[in-house]
């Protein structure tokens, strides 16, 4: 999950799973495993990926990073954290669906020249696909963040235009594993910190690029960080 080593010489949402944007190569991470863990009042999680009040929560720290994840209730989550890697956090759904309609908030803090960002983000199977909604940024491009990243077009929903931007991610981890995998971008020209995020828009965009998703997995409203520092507080509709 993420993004890569060009980065490193950003986001953090995440999450966001994440191959995490664009990691790496040989970074040490761990990604979230299928074991859940039910819980109930506030609490917080260590890298992995459970159920906290009804909600999908999901975790994946690189080494690098000190990140505290603390799930508040069903629906809302605070992070800090500080280093350098990757990690995505957040909170949504299992499964997630092509046609669901988002709403999130966020108390966004980021530090100066931080590398992170605050988006909705998934994975589909059959075709394994990473994708990302990306709402806001700091310091960092989600669409040009990598080497190899192809602008496909674009989509106009939520009162914004998007980027939609198509790559490939070769042997990185994965919800399956190490894998070969695509990440689809839509990435938001006009930057927000809460709103609504109409699913469905973004999906039939990319199909009518050639970007189809398959079998959905989990959807969060996630941030992810690359060598950052920061705070934020999200609440998830």
């Amino acid at each position: 999950m993420g993004f890569s080593t060009t980065l490193l010489s950003v986001v953090a949402l995440a999450v966001a799973g994440t191959s995490a944007l664009f990691l790496p190569a040989g970074t040490n991470s761990t990604f979230p495993t299928n074991t859940t863990a039910a819980l109930s009042g506030r609490g917080v999680q260590a890298p992995g990926e459970g159920t906290f009040d009804g909600f999908f929560w999901s975790s994946f720290v690189t080494s690098g990073f000190d990140v505290v994840f603390t799930n508040i209730a069903g629906g809302q989550y605070e992070v800090q954290w500080d280093g350098s890697g990757d990690f995505v956090v957040g909170q949504g759904f299992n499964p997630g669906a092509t046609n669901k309609v988002i709403t999130f908030n966020a108390n966004w803090g980021p530090n100066a020249a931080s590398a992170s960002i605050l988006s909705v983000y998934g994975w589909s199977t059959n075709p394994l696909v990473e994708y990302y909604i990306n709402e806001d940024a700091n310091d960092f491009n989600l669409g040009t963040a990598n080497s190899g990243t192809t602008h496909k077009g674009t989509v106009v929903s939520d009162g914004s235009t998007y980027d939609i931007y198509e790559h490939t991610q070769v042997n990185q981890p994965s919800i399956q594993g190490t894998a070969t995998f695509n990440q689809y971008l839509s990435v938001r020209q006009n930057k927000r910190t809460s709103g609504t995020v109409t699913v469905q828009n973004h999906v039939n965009a990319w199909a009518a690029l050639g970007m189809p998703l398959g079998t959905m997995n989990y959807q969060i409203v996630a941030v992810e960080g690359l060598s950052s520092s920061g705070q934020a507080t999200v609440t998830v509709g």
